[in-house]
């Protein structure tokens, strides 16, 4: 789904194919004597069965014409990838060219094998020149999917890059609170509501 928050689903299969999903109810429960809080997941998530079968799903990796023509081309000359990275970010004509091509389209179908040398190469040649610290990055709400988390974050720790946390620029989630004692989405959920006698929803996206 292309999304940050790892929710649980479970997902029905009829003759080899998805045919719908529900929310997976897998979260422990907080308090007995309180209604049980709703699962996660949003309307796209409930959706993935249109995504999964849809003609404009992604199956590949895409390239931006531009950079992959020079890639290939330092490719040539380097048989280094970080040479051949920085063949191409170090000199200020090629870096300037394919950076002003960001956001006119132009992508082209690659390889897994090819976008994959790039990246690296790039990460290579960032911690080389500027540090670790440079290389900057977050992982999913943890949920029930500790592989998808774990992925990312042990990445970025074994390089030394930094892991950005989800509230940083996620827009409808608490700030303050995480940024300020560093927990993760440790604040009040839903089902507190039912021991409140008064309610303000004051600039939060709440339903």
């Amino acid at each position: 789904m292309n999304c940050t928050g790892s929710c649980s689903w479970k997902i029905y299969v009829k003759n080899g194919l998805v045919t719908w999903e529900t929310q997976q109810t897998d979260y422990p429960r907080t308090r007995p004597d309180m209604p049980n809080h709703e699962p996660r997941g949003c309307p796209r998530g409930a959706s993935y069965s249109w995504y999964l079968y849809s003609a404009n799903r992604l199956k590949y990796p895409l390239m931006r014409k531009r950079l992959m023509k020079m890639w290939r081309e330092a490719k040539k000359l380097h048989r280094d990838p970080v040479e051949a990275w920085a063949s191409i970010i170090e000199d200020a004509d090629k870096a300037k060219s394919f950076k002003q091509a960001r956001g006119r389209g132009g992508f082209v179908r690659s390889s897994w094998q090819e976008v994959n040398e790039l990246i690296a190469a790039s990460n290579v040649y960032t911690v080389k020149t500027y540090g670790p610290d440079r290389v900057a990055g977050f992982s999913p709400i943890p949920a029930m999917s500790m592989v998808s988390y774990a992925s990312g974050a042990r990445y970025l720790s074994l390089i030394g890059g930094t892991c950005l946390s989800f509230y940083d620029w996620y827009c409808d989630l608490p700030p303050a609170s995480p940024q300020t004692w560093g927990e993760q989405t440790d604040v009040p959920e839903s089902a507190d509501w039912y021991n409140s006698s008064y309610i303000i929803a004051w600039g939060s996206n709440v339903p």
